[in-house]
């Protein structure tokens, strides 16, 4: 049997990147879900992870800076499916300025999505777990922030920090009540959103920003989605059952080195 066989998992940002590479990770271990992304390829992504695994797959276009989008994507799961196991609130954002240029546009437009669109998913969610007698919220929380931060990410390691504390917080609330609240500290994947940091950084070449991040990780290369999505059906599953509060660094082991030019290597 699977390890999510007979769960039901939304996912956030599921469209493409590291939200398409949880949900394939969870299709393939035979959960059940609905993918939720603002952009309408969402649908598209759904169709053939169904297609592929043969496990059932809807999707809702939407915002999850959208509180009422929220409660009614976690309504039609439930319509659907009956139940909701798993939330994994993967939807986020990350736009690049100096301080002092940063816009509040900018800055709020972080909030929305990374802070309150992560909030918005667990206020719908929880109260279908707690119906079902538990459940699992596996959020993306990130490095940046908490631990590390580079320039022009004032807002992203803001809203990503917030992250950590909301984890917490909700994990003692409700473990009570067989609710798990767990996040991953995500150093660098290859997806779009860091493929438009990467533009942001160094418009004349991208491709040597990506490199660069790379060259500073141990093993010398940036996750691929579905390593990340190992962890959130890690974290999703029965296997991860006294796991609650936990921050998990995936990062290839960037936030280790103390410098880069000391040392026998």
């Amino acid at each position: 049997m699977a390890k999510l066989d007979g769960k039901v998992a939304i996912i956030t940002g599921a469209a493409a990147g590291l939200g398409k590479g949880i949900a394939t990770v969870y299709a393939k271990y035979g959960a059940k879900m609905c993918l939720i992304d603002i952009d309408k390829e969402v649908v598209n992504t759904a169709k053939q992870l169904q297609e592929k695994f043969q496990t059932e797959i809807i999707s809702y276009v939407g915002s999850v800076a959208n509180k009422e989008q929220m409660q009614e994507a976690a309504k039609i799961t439930i319509e659907k499916f009956g139940k909701i196991n798993i939330a994994c609130c993967n939807a986020g954002v990350c736009r690049l300025a100096p301080f002092e240029q940063m816009s509040d546009e900018i800055r709020d437009f972080h909030i929305d999505v990374n802070i309150k669109g992560v909030w918005n998913t667990c206020q719908a969610v929880i109260p279908y777990m707690l119906k079902n007698g538990g459940g699992s919220i596996v959020i993306a929380s990130s490095v940046t922030g908490d631990i590390v931060a580079d320039a022009g990410e004032a807002a992203y390691a803001m809203t990503k920090s917030a992250l950590v504390g909301l984890t917490k917080s909700l994990a003692v609330e409700y473990a009570s009540r067989n609710i798990r609240v767990n996040c991953s500290q995500l150093g660098y994947a290859r997806t779009p959103m860091v493929e438009k940091m990467a533009i942001e950084s160094n418009p004349d070449d991208p491709e040597s920003a990506i490199n660069d991040i790379a060259k500073g990780v141990p093993m010398n290369r940036l996750a691929k989605p579905t390593e990340v999505g190992e962890l959130f059906a890690f974290l999703g599953s029965d296997e991860s059952s006294y796991l609650t509060g936990s921050q998990i660094v995936i990062d290839g082991g960037s936030t280790l080195p103390e410098t880069m030019s000391i040392g026998t290597n």
